[in-house]
């Protein structure tokens, strides 16, 4: 462990500048004049449909509302301007209804839905892990291979958008011989070929031809049910962000926004938002992941959709981009930020200035797939490739601490999610080795801890097979053994001795006592269901994003209660999550890749929609 004090480079003339654009958008602000939005939704025969999506849109705005039938069929918007609006509602195995409403004049739209007769359109509504859970596996050469390509073809996008398209045997192996020598960022890399990938290529293109070629397939669709319950009470807010306009593209939001389910999961060539969060005034931030000339951070005004751009200078002219961020009790967000070496930014809220901070020579600079945390002590924790950081914002100073081995003869694992824990602890995951550090503070040393095989996984291969893979030397964070867990990003609970780390490969959290370091997995109810994030909220229920599924998971470990909450859109593609508690009231705030929107998840209680009723007009 190595101690000192970082350099804030904000105090250097010319090194940081910051420039701030604009885009408006016509929302107008809630107000006493608002009005609610209601109305029934029924099938073509008649019976009335619960847990249906319904969606408004006002004429001119880049915000998006959604709400769920209930028990009767019927839906309550929160209230809303008036002024002309679009309504859709959308179920699985139906096609999509469509109205258009004055609300100032009628503030009630009843919608019917007919059956979706073309077995294509409704394979594309489908989420990802109704996809993968739909495909087959009663023998054990399918349910080996789509456990490969569970792993293989999931690394960097959802199963959704690789599913929608159809090839024969030939079109899969060329897809299968591009991917196999790309980056997340469809980059040509130089070197050998994914090693697994060449190891089972053969018997993925001929299952994948099996069963998404262009004859008759043996695909029996799986579902789920509709949102009932405090799930259906939910609202969601989307907000629409600008696309990346370096690339010369007219338009600047996003085509196909996943809003239509019909149509698919969306490209995400032009994206640039990542991670983001609430500030204490309710506005959302976003940090912006991909190459572009503007664009490091963007405020998104809740009230009316605005949406500012903060720039920071890289070193070579283009805007820094960030990837982590995290809000501490005083309202700042941390993020990290790439100038040409990658260091730690804070944004302050309410006076807009910018500071960064970078980690001394001798230390690794922040890096691997950057999360950031603030601990119970009130210091910042952040990847770096090799280990993790600690910053101290009062004394400015980092602290770091090393893996034990990132690099090994079977491959390379930098750091994926980091976190720290109420007693000042920082906690890092190796995605590719399945393994947690810890950075014991009281020792000053970095500890290992191994999640558990999935031997289920290993039990399903031959001994020839198993020796196969002892062979392979490119194991990395998205090439995992058939057999990982696949640990992501985390989240410590701030009142209680608790980590809880998403692994994606193992469909399961681990639960691990910060003081004991003792491990648990909790399986997830659906083996297709994959995590990215973890937040734990005041009463420590674990909020996570299941990326590939378009849901958010709350679990209660009191009672061991699951609860899902189903995202109105198909490809989201979700790498982040926040819960803002405050007043009373919870939110959950995601950013979503693919689509490039930020969501925000409001908690209705039964009193709520109670008093919603009692204002729409019946």
């Amino acid at each position: 462990m190595t101690h000192t004090r970082g350099t804030s480079l904000a105090r250097l003339a010319g090194i940081l500048l910051t420039s701030a654009a604009t885009l408006a958008v016509a929302a107008p602000a809630a107000s006493a004049a608002d009005h609610i939005l209601s109305g029934s939704i029924a099938s073509a025969a008649g019976e009335k449909l619960n847990g249906v999506t319904v969606s408004a849109r006002l004429e001119g705005s880049t915000i998006t509302t959604s709400v769920y039938s209930d028990e009767s069929g019927n839906y309550y918007f929160p209230p809303m301007a008036a002024g002309k609006y679009k309504v859709w509602a959308q179920a699985l195995s139906f096609e999509r209804a469509l109205g258009d409403v004055e609300l100032s004049a009628n503030k009630q739209q009843n919608l019917t839905l007919t059956a979706m007769n073309d077995p294509e359109r409704r394979w594309r509504q489908l989420p990802g892990e109704l996809m993968v859970a739909s495909l087959p596996e009663e023998t054990a050469d399918d349910a080996r291979i789509k456990k490969i390509f569970m792993n293989q073809c999931t690394g960097c996008h959802t199963p959704s958008y690789t599913l929608q398209f159809r090839f024969d045997e030939g079109g899969w192996n060329r897809i299968i011989n591009l991917m196999k020598t790309v980056n997340n960022r469809g980059v040509p890399q130089q070197g050998q070929n994914n090693q697994i990938i060449d190891l089972n290529q053969k018997d993925l293109a001929a299952y994948l031809a099996k069963v998404r070629g262009p004859g008759e397939s043996s695909i029996k669709i799986k579902e789920r049910p509709r949102p009932t319950g405090e799930t259906a009470r939910a609202v969601w807010t989307l907000y629409d962000v600008p696309l990346n306009q370096d690339v010369g593209i007219g338009t600047h939001y996003q085509v196909n926004d996943g809003t239509d389910w019909a149509l698919g999961t969306p490209s995400y060539l032009m994206m640039i938002m990542h991670d983001g969060g609430m500030d204490l005034d309710g506005n959302l931030w976003f940090t912006s992941n991909a190459f572009n000339k503007n664009v490091t951070l963007g405020r998104i005004n809740a009230k009316t959709g605005e949406v500012k751009h903060f720039r920071i200078n890289r070193n070579d002219g283009r805007a820094a981009n960030a990837h982590g961020l995290t809000r501490d009790s005083e309202g700042n967000f941390w993020f990290d930020v790439d100038t040409g070496r990658r260091g730690l930014g804070k944004m302050d809220p309410k006076t807009e200035k910018i500071t960064v901070y970078q980690s001394p020579n001798n230390m690794s600079p922040l890096g691997g797939a950057v999360t950031l945390d603030v601990d119970g002590k009130g210091m910042v924790w952040a990847s770096a490739p090799d280990g993790v950081l600690r910053f101290d914002p009062k004394e400015e100073k980092f602290t770091e601490f090393k893996s034990k081995a990132f690099k090994r003869v079977n491959g390379q694992s930098n750091t994926y999610g980091a976190a720290g824990d109420r007693d000042g602890n920082g906690w890092w995951a190796q995605m590719g080795w399945d393994t947690i550090g810890k950075a014991d503070i009281a020792t000053g040393t970095s500890i290992e801890i191994k999640l558990p095989e999935l031997k289920s996984e290993m039990d399903k291969l031959s001994p020839e097979q198993l020796a196969a893979y002892d062979k392979v030397t490119d194991l990395s964070n998205g090439n995992p053994l058939p057999w990982g867990q696949g640990p992501r990003r985390m989240g410590t609970d701030k009142n209680a001795d608790v980590l809880w780390v998403g692994n994606s490969w193992g469909s399961s959290f681990a639960r691990i006592d910060t003081k004991t370091n003792a491990v648990t997995m909790v399986p997830f109810p659906d083996k297709a269901m994959q995590a990215y994030h973890i937040h734990v909220d005041s009463k420590h229920n674990v909020w996570g994003n299941l990326w590939t599924n378009d849901q958010v998971v709350k679990y209660d470990p009191s009672t061991a209660k699951w609860t899902t909450f189903e995202m109105p859109v198909r490809g989201s593609e979700s790498r982040h999550i926040s819960v803002y508690e405050r007043d009373g009231t919870t939110k959950v705030v995601l950013p979503t890749y693919r689509s490039h929107q930020m969501f925000v998840l409001t908690l209705r209680s039964d009193a709520d929609i109670a008093a919603v009723k009692a204002q729409a007009v019946r």
